[in-house]
């Protein structure tokens, strides 16, 4: 450790060892917390009915039926499923899906983990019944969670390049990659337990996202920042390197406090990016108001001894004042 001293003035090396000491003693909470994790035990069970379906006869559309009520409408007739099994769009959306997703190990683990710590952190949550399926693609509704109930509709995850999304605005197939998968939801479990603020300013809709993005940090941790969010890595590159300019420009516009909704179609609402009204708005990623309320929240999060259930329900003034959030130079 001499050669340091080469370098640092003793109250600078102070300083620095205090902070390798509390980078091990968090990366140590953290490893224990995830063997903790590790060995919480529950039930996941995954039926693929995209597989069964494609793989069905006339004959099997009753007992189908009777195995996943929810998935045939009572209004239509049999006939309506039997004509769909034979159907040139729906045989080469089952046959896409196999080629994507195989054996879905992969992702089963990925969901496996994803309930784990959903059980760890919210023990009383229900571990619901996950069943795959072809969609039609509509993306609106790729993940719907009920509380026994998960449908993931794999036809939305096929990868943002493949000729069922041609035609889709890019900002939209961008995000029809099964690296989200997990993602997404987490996402619809996060919907569950926050509640979205009566609050109107633009403030209380960046940490509302902010805390979205904060339980995926606890809920996916092997998962990419650009995965959580839903960017690809060069947008997340770009956010991270113009944080500190997207700080000022939201304090000296004085938008934090502001209630014109106009401002979630700018910088919430999913786009083809965000918009400052600047040259580099074509650059960057879509939703960086939802970037920077995850920063606010992190920063909360590190500087106070919150609990996770707590935060979620604490105002967003509260949180960026406890936060002394300070971007990134």
């Amino acid at each position: 450790m001499k050669w340091l001293f080469k370098y640092f003035s003793v109250p600078v090396f102070r300083s620095f060892l205090l902070i390798m000491v509390l980078l091990l003693s968090s990366c140590g909470e953290t490893d224990k917390t995830e063997e903790e994790i590790d060995k919480v035990s529950i039930d996941l069970s995954i039926s693929r009915f995209d597989q069964e379906f494609a793989k069905a006869t006339a004959s099997d559309i009753p007992k189908l039926k009777t195995e996943y009520p929810y998935l045939f409408p009572e209004q239509f007739p049999d006939s309506v499923w039997v004509a769909k099994l034979t159907d040139t769009i729906q045989v080469e959306l089952s046959d896409e899906v196999a080629k994507t997703f195989g054996d879905f190990e992969q992702e089963s683990a990925d969901l496996e983990s994803l309930f784990k710590h959903i059980k760890y952190y919210f023990p009383e949550t229900e571990i619901p019944h996950v069943v795959t399926l072809t969609s039609d693609v509509k993306y609106d509704n790729r993940i719907i969670l009920a509380d026994s109930l998960l449908l993931i509709g794999l036809d939305n995850y096929l990868g943002e390049d493949h000729h069922f999304y041609e035609g889709m605005q890019r900002y939209i197939s961008s995000s029809l990659d099964k690296k989200f998968l997990t993602s997404d939801v987490a996402s619809a479990f996060a919907k569950k337990v926050l509640s979205y603020p009566r609050n109107r300013t633009l403030l209380s809709r960046m940490v509302y996202y902010g805390k979205e993005l904060y339980l995926k940090d606890k809920l996916i941790p092997s998962a990419t920042d650009a995965q959580k969010i839903g960017y690809s890595e060069e947008g997340m590159e770009w956010a991270e390197a113009n944080e500190e300019q997207m700080w000022k420009y939201f304090v000296e516009r004085e938008l934090l406090y502001s209630t014109d909704t106009g401002l979630d179609r700018k910088f919430l609402d999913p786009a083809p990016f965000s918009k400052f009204g600047l040259e580099l708005d074509n650059e960057s990623p879509p939703r960086l108001g939802r970037y920077m309320g995850w920063q606010i929240v992190r920063a909360f999060m590190e500087k106070t001894d919150t609990g996770l259930k707590q935060m979620l329900g604490m105002p967003a003034d509260e949180i960026l004042k406890q936060s002394n959030y300070k971007p990134k130079r």
